[in-house]
């Protein structure tokens, strides 16, 4: 394991990606504790200790503990991410998007502007509402806003809108010249920087005695359990036995020999859980940003992490964005028309359309038991919260995050190894069978 390390900083392009990646990281470190101006930092840290366990506190999660410190970065990298969101179904429903899917790189650039103009739609929107929240906020007769008004509001909107505008960027970069889905490392190092807090939070309560050591460990246990569960779904497959057919090119023989096609059982990867809660997020936030009635409270306390309703619909969300998703990554009909170009087929089953039916039958079939995996696993630590008093980031929907990114950036960096004769990062066991 370590040699592999070393292995990774003696490929200079791998080096290069790695570090890049890193600087630009801590660049959105940095930001998330630079404070919007005209804020009171005392008054909304007194008001966060009290809502760890609300809707603000699993936001802030997401935006890497920038929306409690009110910062620039405070909105996170959801607006894109529900922009990205709108602009795919868009793509499902209305045909003008249907064909700029359809038209290669051209149209995937006006895709990736719209969707662009949507996040700043998005990020007026919601820092207009994050002001008239901070300007709502009294804490021992002090106010989280120093000097209230339309000036205010116009500072608040312009740096929060600015901040997710330059993530959006910091995101595509590390896409394109760092390791990995840099939108998805932003979100996994946000929720990731609160591992040594957590970690410290349980040690003081074993240590004040509010939590016996039998509990500690049993939360121990079921993280463990959790991590190792979905590390096996991730990398589980179903591996469709594939026949080539002997061909004769010029004096060559191609062809004629047996290989696989490789489903995953969670082709979509963690697309779906970053889809579904940035849509949870929205109802319980505009009813927080709204006068409050008796109608908006009853929306609200439905939309309560842990309530009914909320597991209900987010588990629902969760199994429709993975089918969703994998619809979009994957499809069959290209790759039952790639085989039959090359003289593939499956043993039993005739190419062209009958390929296709079956390889999307294999596939729905096994999308289903990875998607309601996710979805037990993202609600069921809600109850245990609850129940035993347990940080935000020990629920199910941050391990998710954050072992699906650690896998994927594995991968990244394994298929750079590999591609140079050096050695991955397991040399036995089941994850090496992801190549």
């Amino acid at each position: 394991m370590f040699q592999t390390f070393q292995n990774t900083f003696k490929i200079p392009e791998l080096r290069k990606r790695i570090l890049f990646t890193i600087s630009l990281l801590v660049v959105y470190r940095i930001g998330c504790h630079v404070p919007t101006p005209g804020i009171d930092i005392g008054v909304l840290k007194s008001f966060f200790a009290q809502a760890q366990g609300t809707l603000f506190g699993l936001y802030d999660i997401f935006a890497g503990g920038a929306f409690k410190n009110a910062a620039v970065f405070g909105l996170g990298i959801m607006p894109y991410i529900t922009s990205s969101i709108i602009m795919q179904l868009l793509g499902a429903v209305i045909p003008y998007f249907q064909k700029l899917h359809k038209e290669g790189e051209e149209g995937r650039r006006k895709i990736t502007q719209y969707t662009r103009y949507g996040t700043v739609l998005i990020c007026l929107l919601q820092s207009y509402g994050a002001s008239i929240f901070l300007e709502s906020l009294q804490w021992e007769g002090r106010s989280a806003v120093v000097h209230p008004g339309i000036g205010f509001r116009l500072l608040t909107m312009l740096t929060m809108t600015t901040g997710v505008i330059f993530l959006m960027w910091l995101g595509e970069q590390m896409t394109e010249k760092g390791i990995g889905n840099g939108i998805s490392l932003i979100i996994y190092v946000g929720i990731l920087a609160r591992l040594p807090g957590s970690v410290l939070n349980e040690g003081r309560q074993l240590a004040a005695g509010t939590r016996s050591p039998f509990q500690g460990l049993m939360i121990l246990v079921i993280m463990v359990a959790v991590i190792a569960f979905v590390v096996i779904i991730t990398q589980a497959q179903r591996r469709i036995p594939v026949q080539y057919a002997k061909r004769v090119v010029g004096r060559k023989i191609y062809g004629g020999q047996s290989t696989h096609i490789p489903l995953n059982m969670n082709a979509a990867g963690i697309i779906p859980i970053i889809f579904a809660q940035s849509l949870m997020f929205a109802p319980r936030t505009v009813t927080t940003f709204l006068p409050k009635s008796e109608l908006l409270n009853g929306i609200a306390n439905w939309f309560t992490p842990g309530a009914a309703v909320y597991s209900i619909v987010y588990a629902i969300l969760i199994v429709f964005f993975a089918y969703f998703y994998t619809a979009i990554v994957f499809n069959p009909v290209e790759l039952a028309d790639n085989m039959k170009r090359y003289g593939g087929f499956i043993p039993g089953v005739r190419p062209g359309k009958r390929t296709a039916d079956y390889i999307d039958r294999i596939l729905t079939r096994i999308t289903l038991p990875g998607a309601l995996s996710f979805a037990v696993i993202a609600i069921l630590p809600f109850f245990l919260m609850q129940s035993m008093d347990v940080s935000f980031f020990f629920g199910g929907t941050s391990v998710l995050i954050i072992v699906g990114v650690a896998l994927d950036t594995l991968k990244q960096v394994e298929s750079h190894l590999l591609m140079r004769h050096y050695d991955g990062f397991m040399k036995k066991g089941r994850i090496k069978g992801r190549r």
